[in-house]
Parts: structure tokens; sequence; C-alpha cells
């Protein structure tokens, strides 16, 4: 089924031009309503806080967010102040003296723009436009509630939209009364918007409604000062997960640290949705690919997924005690052999290396050894699962018998936990172990935006996402060679289950047989993405909808061209100049060279002439500056 789009994103000239002056921010109200708005529950919780401060430079004081008042929130993440809007003041007002009726008998009514976040806030929607309130209503869906539920149940989803009776699969799950929330919320609010053009066509069968306006989502973006610094910081949390593997797997670590990779998948634990079920069985293929070929390289697989546990793994505990005994017994050699050391070579003599240590040291050392031996394969999991029989990863992992065993080259660690900089065990807070890791995978078949690929892009990690993902939706139209920068697709939607599996299978396999040099290159392309995911950029996208919802609900006041995709070539990042043109020889599909062909490649490499190549594809962010009062908007200036 071709992507059909409700707004061009191939590049910003698709936006419809504002012609009028800019908007009068003055004499308008903004509120963006969500159940999620100080409420971290899942991805809306970021859009809302990445996107805040974008939006408040561009509205000021009179941008409010409305979400559910929690008290353990309220302490850590809300400062308490007066109202500055003197309408807003006495609509609070009047709330707090007769409970949740809110009057909206002002002596100067504001214009009021209304954007509404999922089902659960559009109650709110609803009401204002049966009311016929005179506010302008957007409403955005992240995800579809049915969508989600059918994914959940392992359906052939995306090739069967067509078919649903909508009413009796709502009925069947016990969710038809929020669907019909859901659904009234769509068709009454002036605009509505998705965030990806994947769940705009799922809003479209699911909701009866094609989105005004595709939202894309975006990020914070944190530029360093040194140009290589993320890099160096890779370096430093890549060792303090090495740490981490010394104590797990004692007794078995006869595998180079230097030569090992590491992976992970992270979210919640939707073993389907996520793409768990396929990454653990491609896991199993790269395991057999890796010990036929008798690679020295090992895999490490971290699977980040919150789920029920009684505590720590006994065993796990004691691995890194293990380790930090025997880094204490080094470090109290380390200074008794230094010191014999420095006196004989005051003496200006050779110390005699057989008489530096003496017989304690040696006990020392050898009860060292002892102690790290191990009579059971290091733990799959590092917590006490509550149903261990029952648990989907556990269960794959049976059945396919990754069970760390010394001939594995690819090894599975399941952290059922939230990473926390406080854990006895892997002491990193998540954004800190992305930093450290090689490879995110997130094969998920339901995705409608997808996170956790985007920050491991602003992070300068490499990333692997689907064609049902939004994220690799927005990466495949705005990346001419996805692959080469880092973004790794695979193709969900029009391959059979199997045929996705190999290709994701020969992704992680062709990223395991890159030498050190080419995924230094490889994470500077990725983080060179890091523009296009700027609320800076994607920003627009909400502005656009809230002009449009204002010209529709004041159409007296604001004026707007209609809105019609613009067909423009739009941009593209290139192909990087240092990857050869050829699919044959792409670093992607065979990154295994020779010496001779890495040899070629550093001398084809300019980091500094790709890095501007880049920035004359992706033009400068769109200034949010107010213009001085009178003057228009030139034609063009909404343009990138």
């Amino acid at each position: 089924m071709p992507l059909a789009r409700s707004l061009s994103m191939t590049s910003l000239n698709g936006l419809p031009q504002w012609e009028d002056e800019d908007l009068p921010v003055e004499d308008l109200l903004l509120f963006e309503v969500s159940w999620e708005v100080t409420n971290k529950v899942g991805g809306i919780y970021t859009v809302i806080q990445t996107k805040a401060r974008t939006t408040a430079d561009e509205w000021g004081e009179n941008y409010f967010l409305v979400g559910p008042y929690f008290e353990h929130n309220v302490k850590t993440q809300v400062e308490a102040c007066e109202p500055p809007n003197p309408a807003v003041k006495k609509a609070m007002d009047t709330m707090k003296s007769q409970g949740c009726q809110l009057s909206c008998q002002f002596d100067d009514k504001p214009n009021i723009i209304a954007h509404f976040h999922e089902w659960q806030a559009g109650v709110g929607l609803i009401l204002s436009r049966s009311q016929k309130l005179p506010v302008a209503t957007i409403f955005t869906t992240h995800a579809t509630l049915l969508g989600r539920y059918l994914c959940a149940a392992s359906i052939d989803f995306y090739n069967n939209l067509e078919q649903f009776d909508i009413d009796k699969e709502a009925g069947e799950r016990q969710i038809y009364h929020r669907y019909c929330m859901e659904r009234a919320s769509v068709h009454c609010a002036h605009v509505f918007t998705t965030v990806s053009q994947i769940t705009a066509i799922e809003a479209e069968h699911m909701l009866k409604r094609n989105p005004d306006v595709v939202t894309p989502n975006g990020l914070n973006i944190k530029k360093f000062s040194a140009m290589h610094e993320f890099q160096n910081l890779h370096s430093m949390y890549k060792a303090r997960i090495q740490e981490f593997i010394r104590g797990h797997f004692y007794g078995h670590l006869d595998f180079s640290l230097e030569k090992t990779l590491f992976f992970f998948i992270a979210g919640r634990y939707e073993f389907s949705n996520k793409g768990a079920d396929m990454f653990l069985e491609a896991l199993s293929r790269l395991n057999f690919l890796l010990r036929v070929h008798k690679t020295d390289v090992t895999v490490v697989v971290f699977f980040i997924m919150p789920a029920k546990t009684n505590n720590f793994n006994v065993e796990t505990l004691k691995g890194q005690a293990v380790r930090k005994q025997l880094w204490d017994t080094a470090q109290s050699v380390k200074e008794k052999f230094g010191k014999k050391l420095y006196n004989a070579l005051l003496k200006g003599e050779i110390p005699d290396l057989n008489k530096i240590l003496d017989r304690d040291d040696i006990t020392i050392m050898k009860r060292a050894i002892f102690s790290t031996q191990r009579h059971c394969l290091p733990p799959v999991t590092t917590h006490n699962m509550i149903d261990d029989g029952n648990d989907p990863i556990l269960n794959t992992i049976r059945r396919i018998g990754l069970f760390n065993n010394r001939t594995d080259r690819v090894k599975v660690i399941l952290h059922p936990e939230f990473l926390s900089s406080t854990s006895p065990l892997l002491p990193l807070d998540y954004e800190e172990f992305v930093r450290g890791c090689h490879l995110g995978v997130f094969p998920s078949y339901y995705e409608p935006w997808g996170y956790t690929p985007a920050e491991c892009t602003v992070m300068g990690i490499p990333s692997v996402t689907t064609n049902l993902s939004g994220f690799g939706c927005f990466m495949q139209e705005h990346v001419a060679d996805p692959a080469a920068y880092g973004i790794y697709i695979v193709d969900r939607r029009f391959r059979s289950p199997d045929e996705s599996c190999n290709q994701l299978t020969q992704f992680l396999y062709g990223f395991c047989q890159q030498s050190r040099r080419q995924r230094i290159i490889q994470r500077n392309r990725t983080e060179r993405l890091s523009d296009l995911l700027d609320w800076r950029y994607l920003g627009r996208y909400y502005m656009h909808a809230r002009h449009l919802a204002l010209s529709r609900t004041f159409p007296d006041k604001f004026e707007m061209e209609p809105s019609a995709p613009l067909k423009t070539e739009g941009f593209r990042y290139p192909r990087p100049s240092s990857v050869p043109p050829s699919p044959s020889v792409s670093q992607h599909s065979s990154p295994h060279h020779s010496e001779g062909e890495d040899e070629d490649e550093d001398e084809r490499y300019d980091e500094d002439e790709e890095a501007k190549r880049d920035r004359q594809n992706i033009k400068s962010p769109f200034s949010l500056g107010v213009l001085p009062q009178g003057k228009k908007k030139q034609h063009g200036e909404y343009r990138n």
C-alpha cells in the first residue's frame, strides 16, 4: 500500500506560505492538554517536555500546559506561580470557587487555541465543540488505541487495514468506549494531526479521517563545543559497561573486551510490537554466522525492558562483588610491586623479578584466581523474574539456546528495570548507557514514531529501525542512503517475517564485520543527522497546524492559502562521498574489506568535506524571532 501523505514532508518548501502578518501571539492563548504533562507514562511525555522550550520561545507567557495533578510530580517538576494572563487567572479563580466548571465570560475574550493529545485529553475537546466555545481545536493521536491492541495480538495488521470491523474489534477487546472517545475527538477537532506517515495511514482506516498535518516528533539537540566530544563520551561510557561485563561474565571471560560490541534494545515490554521476537531470532542466526566464520568478534546484547521482578539476581550481585575484590587485590599487589621497583631503581639496580613478589603475594593472587572459578553459566537475567516460566523473552532464549555458553559469540543479558546511576549493578543513566553502546536495535512492528532510535541518532550511535516506524519512514524520506549514516531500516512491511529477519541478521553481521575505523566514521555521520530531529526544525509543523486551526475557526480574522502538497524535489542527505557508489561493495551491505581497501577508504574519507556538504543539504533552522510590528513575511520566508 503506497504511503499517502496529507502534507508534504520532503522539504520545508512543502509547507504552504503564510502570506499575512505574523500571528499576533500577544492576542492569542495556546493551551496544550495531555495526560503526560509532568506525568511520564510513555513517549508523549518526551514530546511535550522537549518541545516546551521552542514553543515558549514563540508564545512567551501565552503558552500553557494542562495535565493531571499528581503530588509527587508537582513537587519535582512544577514551580508554583500566579498566572500572568488575567483571562486565565479569572478562569482558574472560577474553577476554584465552583469546582471544575469553567466560565468563559471574559470582558476581553482572547482567541484561544487548544491542542489535545490522545484520547485521555479528548473529553475537553468534545465538550468545547458541543458547547460551541470559540476555541480553535487541534487533536493529535500518537498511536491509535485499536491499532496498538490489534498489533499486540500478533495480527497481520498493515496488510488487513481495510478488512477490520472496527466496532467489533474494539468491543471484543473491551475498549469500545475509549475508542469512541478517541474517534469523536478526531472528528470534532478543527485540525487532526498525527506523528508519522505510517500512523496517518492507520488513522485513515481506524479513525476514518485523514490527518490534516503530519507533525514529526523532535528533540532538543545538545551540540558539543568539541567536534569529537561525543566520541570521547562513547569511549568513557563503554569502559564502564566493560566493567559490568567483567563482573557478569567472571569465570567465563575468555573473549576480548576490545573486540566486543554492545547492542541493545529498550522500551516498553511489548514483546511483538517492539520487535523483541524478531531480534532474538536474528541473534540466533547471527550467533551461527559468527561461529561458522570463526570470527573473533563477540556481541553482548542488552534487553532493557521493565518487567515484574522480586530483586537482583544473587549470582549477578556476586559477579560484581568478585570483580571488585579482584580489583582491590590487583591494586594492593601493584602498590607493593611499585614500591619495590622504585627502591631498586633508586639504588641503580635492575630488580630481580623472581624476588620482587614474595610468597604472600603469590598466595593472594592464587586465592584471587580461585575465587573466579565458576560452576554455572553467567546468568541471562540480572533480576529474579516473578513469572519466569511465562516470560516471552526468557522462553524464546530457552528455545533458541542462547545461554551464554563459552562457544556462543552472542551473549544475552536481560535487565528488566530502567537504568539508574544509583544501581549497584550497572550504575549508568539511560543516556550514558546509550552513548557507551555500539548499536541500538529496534525492529518494531508497531511504532508510530520511535524515540529510541532518534535518541541514538542525536548521540551519534547507529541504530536499526523499520519501515513500519515513523522514524524509519522519516529517515527514508530525508536521507538518500540511511545505512551509510548508521540508520539501518528493516523492511517489515513488504517482506515476509522470515525475509525481514534475514535482512536484520545481515545488518547485524555486516556491522560486526566493520573495522574500528569504519565504526568511528559511521558515528560521525550519524551524529550529523541530529539537526534533522531538532525541534527548531520540526516545530514548524506544529506552527502550521495552529495556523490552519485558526483559519478554520476564525476565518474573518485569519486567512490562509488552501493547503496542498507542493511538488518539490525536497532535500535529502546525499550518499557520503567516501561510500563506494556500487551497492555490491557499499559499506552497509558488505562492510568487510581487506587491509588495502581500508587504506583506500582512509584516503577517500574527508570528514570536514562531508560535513560541509551535509550543511548545504539541510538549511539553517527556522527563526522564531518576532518580526517588527507591521512588517509582513516576504514570499519564501517560511521556506527552509
